[in-house]
């Protein structure tokens, strides 16, 4: 039997970079993943979509070019290059996770992880037909659909009819009409794509507004640049039944139907925890994720749980620091996880950023603020470079320590920009010393500096 001092389950953000961490602090890891290194983010999900909506993109600007004096004949999208494209990228990726991993010495086992006890040396887990042991435990075995039991959903799964964003990202067809049942970020990204290269496109949504926690005006901006684009909205609405060629969903005004080629379930991940063996070892699990503190620690000493495991923020980003905290704390190393400065980003076109407090979550925390809110007109680069633009920039502060503590952004460039605001309210500056920085000129991400001036 083999032994290490980490056995890591899951290879995805959290697993991999784990492993990178464990070896260059002098660990001996070991990863396990049953299906690819890379995870859901890497596989199926950050890095299949943007290649996606990047092609949409330049299609789109292809589309639209007259706006800027560039004029175009018979431009076209071929969906199908666009998906062996996202293949090879995926694949390129992918196989840049092994090669660092395998640089640092880490073994990848190809395998199911399962936690079967724990001994006096530490761990035993089975993975595929091997035992190995480990002196710790790091759980990262990710994030799956959810798939309600909506009556028709499990029949249009088989069928081909209803796709995961798994199943979508591979889908070698234009749907002539798309229902997406879900208005978080998959689902919007996805009807952005789609609804950019020629699908009709309704987005059905239980709550009364689009893209879930995002501050309530950029979320309204949003829905009313994605209608702009032809896709349909139907808000407060709960699907009841999903049939051979359409969707059923209660409304406020009564029940209706829409019909569809292909429907995107997106209502939603949650944590794999099953199957894991966490019950041998007795890791405490609530509504299926794992419980971890600001360590990461679990329950049971010598286990620690990272990424969409621990349901705390499903992020890709989130997932990377939560597995160096982890880490830092097995070698010693004075390290806690915070939660209070994670950007957020939505991929769409105009793309949406957010960071920290909105006005909303303030509220219910009690912290007084105060807030300014510019035009994203006022950046010269973006005039240059978006024609008849609607983004803006929205800023908190709180008024007690004088520091900025939320940041919300719709336009171009804002995932690019959102992690200065990020770092400015890590590190509780204060507004007079933001003031200070000396941003290049011309560059969008000026609207911050433009902003905080009205604070």
């Amino acid at each position: 039997m083999q032994s290490f001092d980490l056995v890591i389950i899951g290879g995805g953000p959290a697993g991999y970079l784990a492993g990178e961490r464990a070896a260059q602090a002098g660990l001996k890891p070991a990863v396990i993943e049953k299906r690819a290194l890379g995870g859901v983010c890497l596989n199926e999900g950050c890095i299949p979509s943007k290649t996606f909506l990047n092609s949409a993109k330049i299609y789109d600007y292809a589309l639209h070019g007259d706006k800027y004096g560039v004029t175009t004949t018979g431009a076209a999208i071929d969906h199908n290059f666009v998906v062996r494209r996202k293949n090879k990228v995926v694949k390129k990726l992918v196989a840049g996770v092994g090669a660092k991993l395998k640089a640092h010495e880490v073994p990848v086992f190809k395998a199911e992880g399962g936690i079967t006890g724990k001994t006096a040396e530490g761990f035993t887990v089975q993975a595929g037909e091997e035992t190995i042991l480990g002196k710790k435990l790091l759980i990262c075995a990710g994030s799956e659909a959810i798939v309600p039991p909506i009556p028709g959903v499990k029949e249009g799964i088989e069928s081909g009819f209803v796709l995961t964003s798994r199943e979508i990202l591979d889908l070698t067809e234009v749907p002539e009409s798309l229902v997406v049942v879900g208005g978080g970020v998959i689902g919007l990204e996805m009807a952005s794509y789609f609804a950019t290269i020629g699908s009709k496109v309704s987005v059905v949504e239980m709550l009364d507004k689009i893209a879930g926690p995002t501050e309530n005006e950029v979320s309204a901006a949003l829905q009313k640049a994605c209608a702009d684009k032809g896709i349909t909205f139907h808000l407060g609405c709960k699907v009841t039944a999903v049939g051979a060629d359409s969707v059923s969903f209660e409304a406020a005004d009564g029940k209706q139907e829409i019909k569809a080629a292909k429907v995107l379930l997106s209502i939603g991940r949650r944590a794999a925890s099953a199957n894991l063996g966490l019950e041998a070892i007795g890791v405490l699990v609530e509504r299926g994720a794992v419980v971890t503190d600001q360590h990461m620690q679990t329950n049971v000493a010598g286990v620690y749980a990272a990424g969409d495991i621990n349901g705390k923020s499903m992020l890709a980003h989130t997932a990377y620091r939560e597995a160096e905290v982890a880490v830092n704390h097995m070698v010693g190393k004075r390290d806690q996880m915070r939660y209070n400065a994670i950007p957020s980003v939505i991929y769409t076109n105009p793309e949406v950023a957010g960071v920290g407090e909105t006005e909303q979550t303030a509220a219910e925390k009690g912290i007084p603020v105060k807030v300014a809110k510019l035009p994203m007109a006022y950046a010269g680069r973006y005039v240059a470079e978006v024609e008849r633009g609607e983004g803006f920039c929205k800023l908190i502060m709180d008024t007690r320590y004088n520091t900025l503590v939320g940041c919300h952004i719709i336009g171009s460039y804002a995932s690019e920009m959102i992690f200065g605001a990020g770092l400015m309210i890590e590190t509780e500056m204060k507004i007079d010393n933001i003031k200070e920085l000396v941003f290049p000129h011309p560059t969008v991400s000026e609207i911050i500096r433009e902003t905080l001036f009205e604070l």
